[in-house]
């Protein structure tokens, strides 16, 4: 999945070059390539699918040019997770009603990709089984610290092993503090990663048991999927599905939910805080990149594009960011309000 915009991470993240095709953590690579390269060990490159906004294929080409150009599948407009994977859904059943699926965001961090790898295929291995063609499942990361950027998942108590396929308890929005520091002592919760494994079969069957609206919607174009009037199809018909998310929409409703405990150093870097949390830092706890000189500043980020330079006197806790004309000056502890500040500008 690769068609958001990434608002949280601006100014570098913006709709012309959101943040999948960025190297925000300066590896040499982008996260749409990170996340391609992560999974191909298990899964052939035949087999990959990208759903991104159309303004996004000659992109996802460029940083993947191992693909096929039919491989990009290009939404005409953001409908949130659920119609995207329904799209793909519908893609892999013309090609293959048999198949094992993984879906994930384009633009995760995974420090350890070898204990990334074998949970995937646990999870390959779970959805096989002829008695879990209907079981959806969705990797838990077994938390670090409090965090209130993560929705959770709830496990039986007990019931927390690293590696093993665990029924799920519940779901559980995005905590304030308090209630995220009660998740992490009570010690049988898990963040939601948003990486999911199921059957397509099973996956389909989802759709028309808790969006049936929206599967009848697809239904329609069953014949059409896979040939030359697909995108047609999609261009006049993606506009009616519902702008829901697969957690919302299925995963709250189903009764066969499972979930994988995992530690493989994974982050969404779906914040500026995150970011912090990850990247090198100097001797004052800054996190620099660009030409930067700082001078009595400690606990910041100060991140500017190539060819500029920024001298940074005096700040505790902040965030200086700017790229491509646009400048960003905040206190991190207020960065959840950066996606409600770019919508009014």
């Amino acid at each position: 999945m690769a068609g958001g915009i990434g608002s949280r991470f601006w100014p570098l993240s913006k709709n012309n070059y959101p943040k999948q095709f960025l190297d925000i953590l300066g590896t040499g690579k982008s996260f749409i390539r990170s996340t391609f390269e992560r999974f191909l060990p298990i899964v052939p490159a035949n087999n990959f699918l990208i759903v991104t906004n159309a303004a996004y294929k000659d992109a996802v080409l460029e940083h993947i040019p191992e693909l096929r150009p039919d491989q990009i599948l290009c939404e005409p407009m953001r409908r949130n997770t659920a119609p995207c994977i329904a799209y793909a859904s519908y893609r892999i059943l013309s090609q293959c009603n048999d198949a094992a699926i993984a879906v994930t965001p384009a633009d995760h961090l995974v420090l350890n990709e070898n204990k990334f790898q074998e949970t995937i295929s646990t999870g390959f291995e779970f959805v096989e089984k002829t008695e879990n063609e209907d079981a959806l499942l969705t990797i838990g990361i077994k938390p670090s610290r409090p965090e209130t950027g993560y929705g959770y998942i709830e496990l039986p108590q007990g019931d927390m092993h690293e590696g093993v396929v665990t029924a799920i308890e519940g779901f559980k929005e995005k905590p304030n503090l308090e209630k995220a520091i009660q998740f992490v002592n009570d010690g049988n919760y898990l963040w939601n990663s948003g990486i999911f494994i199921w059957s397509l079969k099973g996956i389909l069957k989802a759709f028309h048991s808790f969006l049936p609206d929206m599967a009848k919607l697809f239904d329609e174009g069953k014949s059409i999927f896979g040939t030359k009037g697909e995108q047609d199809f999609i261009n006049r018909k993606f506009a009616e599905c519902e702008n829901i998310s697969i957690d919302y929409g299925v995963m709250e409703r189903a009764q066969k939910r499972y979930t994988i405990p995992a530690e493989f150093g994974w982050s969404d870097i779906g914040t500026w805080g995150s970011l912090y949390t990850h990247a090198e830092k100097d001797i004052s706890f800054n996190a620099l990149r660009g030409k930067v000189f700082v001078t009595e500043t400690k606990n910041s980020i100060v991140n500017i594009e190539d060819g500029t330079e920024a001298i940074v006197e005096g700040l505790d806790g902040y965030l200086v960011a700017y790229r491509d004309h646009s400048l960003l000056v905040c206190r991190i502890a207020d960065e959840q309000r950066i996606k409600e500040w770019v919508e009014k500008i």
